[in-house]
């Protein structure tokens, strides 16, 4: 990685995940999170004011240092210990079975192997414990998966890798985990990028 998505990526970041609907999509996607919580792309820290009360602790994977030291206040802030892990998605360093629920907003885009990520999310979660996401994605309609395509090489260069049209759906089940309930739909922006899903899932109880 250069200094462009080490170092300015981070900061544009933060500043464009702190919008209006995209915070309101945090709010709705962490409800029912609780106890012991596995953050993967926790970034800077945007989803800590919207933790509901049973949440005992976060560990938060991010590789970004850039992005750690942005989160430093929000998690000097946080009512719950917070622990700050530099690990990349695909390399969770944690026990099999050790989390209640698992959390993440806008990563899946990102992580250069996203099913790797996902298998691993659903090793470390209990048996019957849930998987809250919101992400945006590949689109239904023909003409904007075309625009998708089109740009989405432009988008991995602005963005720091993020990818327009990954099929999130697929990537959730493909993983071992159960979809209990999934939200897809348009909302304010491009419509090539506003493509969000947000959903429930859980690692099977057998």
């Amino acid at each position: 990685m250069g200094f462009y998505d080490d170092q300015i990526v981070p900061r544009i970041l933060n500043l464009a995940m702190g919008m209006r609907f995209i915070q309101d999509e945090r709010k709705k996607c962490l409800t029912g999170v609780h106890g012991r919580v596995l953050e993967v792309g926790f970034g800077s820290g945007r989803n800590l004011p919207f933790y509901p009360g049973g949440t005992e602790k976060v560990m938060a994977i991010d590789p970004s240092e850039v992005s750690a030291r942005l989160a430093q206040k929000r998690i000097e802030q946080s009512a719950f210990p917070v622990e700050y892990l530099p690990l990349k998605g695909e390399d969770i360093a944690a026990p099999d079975a050790s989390f209640d629920s698992a959390v993440s907003t806008f990563t899946l885009c990102s992580i250069p192997d996203a099913p790797q990520a996902l298998k691993q999310i659903c090793r470390v979660l209990k048996p019957g414990a849930e998987f809250h996401f919101v992400e945006h994605g590949r689109a239904p309609d023909a003409g904007v998966q075309r625009w998708q395509d089109r740009l989405n090489g432009i988008q991995q260069f602005i963005c720091g890798g993020c990818n327009l049209n990954r099929d999130i759906e697929n990537l959730v089940r493909s993983s071992g985990l159960e979809i209990l309930s999934l939200d897809k739909s348009y909302v304010d922006g491009l419509r090539f990028a506003s493509y969000f899903y947000r959903g429930i899932a859980r690692r099977p109880v057998q």
